[in-house]
């Protein structure tokens, strides 16, 4: 029996880890296996989905539609078909452009044989954010041309207005694809059960994916207890410079959190001791961002940390 293989999509913060961790729920009793492809070198959203029911390869410091990662994409592929999983989910990077993913599959049948059934691309589109992203990353564009399935998120915030404008929009770049909407990875899973490629629209392109248009990532690393409304503060000075925020604080009298921001929403959630804080950047302006991020944590926060790239 093939493996059925899913590709998630969708920009920075759109969700993607929340809907697969949903989908994780209700197949825990099948054999499955995950490739999480982050941009950064530390993997936040890895520690989020690991489980030893999931057998997990994490891909990072780029795209896997990217030439520095297509490669060992292709091989990771080959390496997960022999291991018989009943589901294989593939979390690609915000930032990913899958416009070249037919030409990924092929190689990966000449490597490791016809092994994969592959069920369809899945993007995801953040209610809130999905227009101001489409303008600001060709990426978002290409996502959604080359899914088959569209799920649009958050728009329990924007309302049924909001839902409807990324509808339209969504339609605009591809008529035929399956639209649904979800809550907090909250929806109607049976698409599980159909092939979703049928809604096809798009023809195999190369990526946009390349070196020269990767993104800056720089990793906060802190040692000690941060007060919230501090950390707070600095978050909201750097909204403006970064396409997204995410990792792991120890908050003074609130213990260990995950933090998330997205456009200009700050979201904090409980988690296990991490051992030290971790925030990963990624920038929307290159290295210019080093200098502000130091000033701003000198100012807001004002305690020793250290910035690597």
């Amino acid at each position: 029996m093939k493996t059925k293989l899913y590709l998630l999509t969708g920009f920075l913060g759109s969700g993607k880890t929340t809907l697969l961790l949903e989908m994780l729920k209700r197949l825990d009793n099948k054999k499955i296996g995950v490739i999480q492809n982050e941009i950064g070198k530390i993997s936040i959203d890895g520690e989020i989905l690991r489980n030893d029911d999931i057998q997990m390869v994490e891909l990072n410091r780029g795209s896997i539609f990217c030439s520095c990662l297509k490669l060992n994409f292709v091989q990771a592929l080959a390496d997960m078909a022999e291991k018989d999983f009943e589901y294989l989910f593939v979390e690609s990077s915000g930032i990913g452009d899958p416009s070249n993913l037919d030409e990924i599959l092929k190689a990966v049948t000449v490597i490791a044989g016809d092994k994969y059934e592959f069920k369809g691309a899945i993007c995801l589109a953040d209610a809130i954010n999905f227009e101001n992203q489409l303008e600001e990353d060709e990426a978002v564009e290409r996502q959604i041309k080359h899914c088959n399935m569209a799920i649009i998120t958050k728009s329990d915030v924007t309302g049924d207005e909001g839902f409807e404008k990324v509808l339209n929009k969504i339609k605009e770049i591809n008529p035929i694809c399956r639209v649904e909407r979800s809550v907090n990875g909250v929806m109607d899973y049976s698409f599980l059960d159909e092939d979703l490629v049928q809604y096809k629209w798009a023809e195999s392109e190369e990526s946009t994916n390349s070196v020269e248009t990767k993104p800056k990532t720089l990793f906060l690393n802190f040692e000690g207890e941060v007060e919230q409304e501090k950390l707070t503060t600095f978050l909201e000075d750097m909204t403006d410079d970064v396409y997204r925020m995410k990792g792991f604080f120890n908050l003074k009298g609130e213990g260990w959190n995950q933090v998330d921001v997205v456009g200009k929403k700050i979201d904090y959630k409980p988690c296990n001791d991490k051992g030290s804080s971790q925030l990963v950047f990624i920038s929307k302006k290159g290295p210019a961002i080093i200098k502000k991020i130091f000033s701003n944590w000198e100012d807001r926060v004002g305690l020793e940390m250290k910035l690597k790239n």
